[in-house]
């Protein structure tokens, strides 16, 4: 859209790394005439590693489900190898291949998955959530619909909080603001959702400290 018209002013949202990605110069002056919201920051990788010990204890090794293609791939991983050095990382690109890693890092004990945030898991959280629970493995999600399609637990933006943000950001430039003046902003609202049931059929028993803490909680 940059590319076709650059003239005409972009209010994006749910954007991983709006500078890596080449979309805008800098968050704080963005520059060029596209501006809008983050989904989050890499250090959040962190969290959810922090998540998944909290959750399930037992967990010994991790695997992280990322593209390695994109640089919200490599940077949400980097951040979570930050914290702990995880050393295994599946792919987010065919779904039979995400299925042979999963099954074969699952012959282990002790195992949990970390999901990052990426197109092939927007597209696919009913697979990623089903070979989870498949093979046993507790895992975190970035997002609410993992979390819907049967996934175990997820920390992360209100996504549809942006798209109220993001209006406001389309009055302000209506009204002769331009996109290079606005800021690239952050999320404000993060959410953490627990799905009881699929804690039950893992086997897991979820601590009252943590369901205290849980947005929302299904049953």
């Amino acid at each position: 859209m940059q590319q076709a018209s650059p003239a005409v002013p972009i209010v994006f949202v749910r954007v991983i790394d709006p500078v890596g990605s080449g979309l805008v110069v800098s968050m704080a002056r963005p520059s060029g005439d596209a501006t809008g919201f983050t989904v989050f920051e890499y250090a959040i990788g962190a969290k959810w590693l922090e998540l998944l010990k909290e959750v399930a204890p037992r967990v010994a090794r991790a695997a992280v489900l990322r593209d390695a293609n994109v640089a919200s791939g490599i940077g949400q991983f980097a951040a979570i190898q930050a914290v702990a050095p995880v050393g295994i990382s599946i792919g987010l690109r065919d779904a039979n291949e995400v299925e042979q890693a999963i099954v074969a890092f699952a012959r282990g004990s002790n195992g949990g998955l970390v999901v990052t945030a990426s197109g092939f898991g927007a597209n696919h959280p009913q697979l990623i959530a089903a070979l989870a629970s498949r093979h046993n493995l507790p895992a975190v999600y970035p997002f609410r619909y993992f979390v819907n399609a049967g996934g175990l637990i997820c920390y992360g933006p209100d996504y549809l909080d942006q798209y109220r943000r993001a209006a406001t950001y389309v009055d302000r430039i209506l009204k002769g603001e331009k996109p290079r003046d606005l800021p690239v902003q952050a999320p404000t609202k993060y959410e953490l959702v627990i799905n009881l049931k699929t804690a039950k059929a893992l086997g897991l028993e979820i601590s009252p400290t943590l369901l205290a803490r849980a947005d929302e909680v299904i049953e």
